[in-house]
């Protein structure tokens, strides 16, 4: 019975094959597998959607060159530091927890490795507090700082961004990714 239906399939595949119908199959299999050992990972996808929504919800964005500078501000929050080892509440008079989210404009990709500092101005364009921010590891990854903010009200947060201190894949002729920094100014930020 096993032979028969055996026989009964080897004329259609043959004629797949050699019609090259069979070979198309193959080769979408092929794809379709590739796709799937390549698909984006899950905690990737959150970590987009999350900042996505978060941006959505309470956030502000500036473009300048290559860079999409992305900012969201919170309470203060705690964290921990020395790698880990550390539990860091905050501390008193501490007020925002600001988050900065620098992106590569040309592949939305969020840049590890830059050096941050962020100053918060008042309405008088006086610096009422500048620090530099810590690189995160949480939901997503952001730069981001514990500011004591003195009172409420409206301010512009400027955000330095240096050049990241990674190195850089390339050609000699090419000009490299990131090779500048930035300055970008969020305005009328409310801080309440």
């Amino acid at each position: 019975m096993l032979r028969a239906a055996l026989a009964a399939l080897a004329t259609p595949l043959a004629v797949l094959a050699l019609s090259g119908c069979g070979t198309q199959a193959a080769a979408n299999t092929q794809a379709s597998a590739k796709e799937e050992a390549f698909a984006v990972p899950a905690g990737v996808q959150e970590q987009y959607q999350v900042l996505a929504d978060e941006l959505a919800e309470k956030g502000k964005t500036v473009d300048s060159g290559e860079w999409t500078v992305n900012l969201i501000t919170e309470a203060a929050e705690p964290w921990f530091d020395e790698h880990g080892t550390h539990f860091r509440a905050p501390e008193a008079g501490e007020t925002h927890h600001i988050e900065i989210i620098p992106v590569e404009t040309s592949t939305g990709r969020i840049v590890p490795d830059v050096p941050i500092k962020l100053e918060v101005v008042n309405a008088q364009d006086k610096v009422v507090e500048e620090l530099d921010l810590n690189f995160y590891y949480s939901t997503f990854y952001h730069y981001a700082n514990n500011f004591t903010v003195p009172e409420a009200g409206t301010y512009t947060l400027r955000a330095t961004l240096g050049v990241p201190t990674f190195n850089r894949h390339g050609e000699e002729s090419e000009t490299p990714a990131l090779a500048k920094g930035a300055t970008v100014e969020f305005k009328d930020v409310e801080l309440s």
